[in-house]
């Protein structure tokens, strides 16, 4: 048995709601919501989807506007409808004496460009570079070649299987593990 309700209708055996569409003569579920207007954006009609298809093809948000009024718009909505205005006009030379103001201030060294700190390094990272003598910045051709070299220089095999020389070995394999992970992302 089914109830009908304005546009919603109701089954005894579920207690389900269907919204109808909104066109004239479709009795279809109304699944997709269309806005009404430009003035009425949160007001909405209910289509099914060949409905909603064929209402988003004909509306158009501009309808009915001038080309300045749609300009208008398009200018305040690349500003999110807030006021802008300009920031200054700064020459050059102006420029340069807010910049020397700006670094006596800060206390900076009076250097065109800053010194850039190295990015922030993970401490696995860091350690494993130290055990195999290298600085950052290096990519992986480095780590290998120098990997190869420290190997060939503390193989247990070359010093007759001495302790220190199996220990330095050991860290020097792990440490060319955690970098190949890190630079190659190999498990």
């Amino acid at each position: 048995m089914r109830v009908f309700n304005d546009s919603f209708f109701e089954t005894s055996d579920r207690p389900v709601r269907l919204r109808l569409c909104d066109h004239p003569a479709c009795g279809q579920a109304g699944d997709y919501r269309a806005p009404k207007g430009r003035d009425r954006l949160n007001d909405y009609y209910f289509f099914c989807l060949a409905h909603v298809r064929e209402y988003n093809q004909a509306w158009d948000y501009f309808a009915g506007l001038s080309p300045e009024e749609v300009e208008a718009y398009t200018r305040d909505a690349t500003v999110w409808e807030r006021p802008s205005w300009p920031m200054g006009r700064w020459g050059l030379n102006e420029r340069k004496i807010r910049d020397k103001a700006m670094r006596d201030i800060f206390g900076d060294s009076g250097k065109d460009e800053p010194a850039r700190a190295a990015p922030p390094m993970p401490l696995a990272e860091r350690d494993a570079l130290a055990v195999l003598e290298l600085t950052p910045p290096v990519d992986f051709l480095v780590i290998k070649t120098q990997y190869r070299a420290l190997v060939k220089k503390h193989h247990p095999d070359l010093h007759g299987c001495s302790c220190e020389s199996e220990e330095k070995f050991k860290n020097i394999s792990q440490a060319f593990a955690t970098l190949r992970k890190i630079y190659k992302g190999e498990e």
